[in-house]
C-alpha cells in the first residue's frame, strides 16, 4: 500500500498472487460488473489485468478495499470525480474531505427543504385564492441606505412605496448613476393603475427601459470599485435589480444581479431570489461551498446586471401575498455581513419597517461595512390596520 485511502478490509481471503474474475470481483466488492467497467474507464478502478484477446478484467484482492470505498462514497451521492479525489488522498486528508462533502450536502439540503416549504405555502396559497374573498391590503414600509466603512463612492440606491419596493446596486465608473436610473425607470408604476394579470409585464418593460439606457450614463472621472460584469470590462458600468410591485394580494418579483429579496412568514425566512454571480454559479454546480463562496476573490463578479451591452434576462414571479408578513429588499453589502439568522431575528423583533432597516443598517456598520449598503422592508397589513 502507498499510504492512500483504500477503505475497509472484507470477511473474503484470497491469495496474494490470485487474481479474481469481474465477477468474482463485484460480488466481492458489492459493486455491479457494469458499475465497474464505468470506473475503470473513468480511470477510479483499473484492473490489474485485462486479457488482451478477449479483454476481460481480472483485480487484484487488494483492490478491494478502494473498492468499496468507492462503493461507499457513492452510496453517500458523491460525484465520481470528487470520489477520484478522496481516492487518491492519505486517510486523514480523506476523512477530511468526506465531513467537508457531507456540511455540504446537510448545506444543500437544508436550503432546498426551505424551498420546498415555500413552494407548498405558495402554491397552497394559489389554489385557495379562487375561493376565498381577497383581503384587501395596504403595505408600511421604509428604505435607507449608507455608504458604508470602506468605499470611496456610495453606488447604492433604494425606494419604499405603498405599491413599489426596490433596490439597486451600481458598479463601475457611473455605478451611482446606473443605480439611481434604474430605480427611476420604476417609479411612475407606483402611481399606475395596474391589475394583478398587468404586473409581470409593466414591471419588466420599465426594468427593460432602464437596461437599454445603461450606456448613456456617462461615467466621471474617478472609477469607484465594487461589483463588475464577469464577461465585461473593469471599466464597464451598470447595475443590479431587485423590485417587488403590487396590485391588490398579488406581489410581481423582478430580479437581475446579487441584490436579494426576502419573505418572512409564520413558518420562517425565504430566500426568494437566486443570484446571477460567478461565485453562485460555482455554488450550483458543487465547485464551491457556500461558506467558501462568501470570501471568494471572484464574489463580485456579475453574470447578469442591467448594463445595456448584454441581453435582458431578468428573473421574474409572481407571489401571493398575506396580511403580516414581511419583505425585505437589500444589496450584498448587507448579506455580506450579516447572516441569515440575525436577518430574521431583526425582521421578527422590529416593531415597524423604519426600526427594521435602521438596525440592519447598524448591524452592517458594526461588521465592518466594506461596501455600500441599501435596505427596504414592506409590510404587509389589512385595509384598516393601524400603522
Amino acid at each position: 500500500m502507498d499510504g492512500r485511502v483504500s477503505g475497509g478490509v472484507g470477511n473474503a481471503s484470497y491469495g496474494d498472487g490470485e487474481l479474481l474474475t469481474i465477477g468474482a470481483f463485484a460480488r466481492a466488492s458489492r459493486l455491479s460488473p457494469k458499475a465497474l467497467r464505468l470506473y475503470d474507464e473513468l480511470g477510479l478502478l483499473t484492473p490489474e489485468r485485462v486479457d488482451p484477446r478477449s479483454g476481460y478484467r481480472h483485480y487484484a484482492p487488494a483492490q478491494l478495499e478502494r473498492a468499496r470505498l468507492v462503493a461507499w462514497l457513492r452510496r453517500l451521492g458523491m460525484p465520481l470525480a470528487r470520489i477520484r479525489e478522496v481516492c487518491e488522498l492519505t486517510p486523514d486528508a480523506a476523512a477530511s474531505a468526506v465531513a467537508a462533502y457531507w456540511a455540504q450536502v446537510e448545506a444543500d439540503t437544508a436550503a432546498r427543504r426551505d424551498l420546498a416549504a415555500f413552494l407548498v405555502d405558495q402554491l397552497s396559497r394559489k389554489d385557495t385564492v379562487m375561493t376565498e374573498p381577497a383581503t384587501p391590503l395596504t403595505m408600511r414600509c421604509a428604505a435607507l441606505t449608507d455608504q458604508g466603512l470602506v468605499r470611496p463612492a456610495h453606488q447604492d440606491a433604494a425606494y419604499a412605496g405603498p405599491r413599489l419596493l426596490a433596490v439597486a446596486d451600481g458598479y463601475g465608473p457611473s455605478g451611482d448613476l446606473a443605480a439611481t436610473a434604474a430605480i427611476e425607470a420604476l417609479k411612475d408604476l407606483e402611481h399606475q393603475d395596474l391589475t394583478s394579470a398587468d404586473l409581470l409585464t409593466a414591471l419588466e418593460e420599465a426594468a427593460r427601459r432602464a437596461h437599454r439606457a445603461a450606456p448613456s450614463v456617462a461615467p466621471p472621472a474617478d472609477e469607484a470599485t465594487g461589483s463588475t460584469l464577469a464577461t465585461g470590462s473593469t471599466l464597464a458600468t451598470g447595475s443590479t435589480l431587485t423590485a417587488l410591485l403590487r396590485s391588490g394580494t398579488q406581489l410581481a418579483l423582478l430580479h437581475v444581479g446579487d441584490s436579494r429579496a426576502y419573505v418572512l412568514r409564520d413558518s420562517g425566512l425565504f430566500r426568494i431570489t437566486h443570484d446571477h454571480s460567478v461565485v453562485q454559479s460555482l455554488v450550483d454546480e458543487g465547485r464551491l461551498t457556500p461558506e467558501e463562496a462568501s470570501s471568494h476573490p471572484q464574489r463580485a463578479l456579475l453574470l447578469r446586471s442591467l448594463d445595456g451591452a448584454t441581453a435582458f434576462a431578468p428573473d421574474l414571479q409572481l407571489l401571493e401575498a398575506r396580511p403580516g408578513e414581511r419583505y425585505l429588499l437589500c444589496t450584498d453589502g448587507l448579506t455580506s455581513v450579516v447572516p441569515p439568522e440575525t436577518i430574521q431575528d431583526v425582521l421578527t423583533a422590529a416593531a415597524d419597517p423604519d426600526r427594521a432597516v435602521r438596525e440592519l443598517i447598524r448591524l452592517a456598520r458594526e461588521a465592518g461595512a466594506p461596501d455600500n449598503v441599501a435596505c427596504v422592508v414592506g409590510e404587509l397589513a389589512g385595509a384598516g390596520v393601524a400603522a
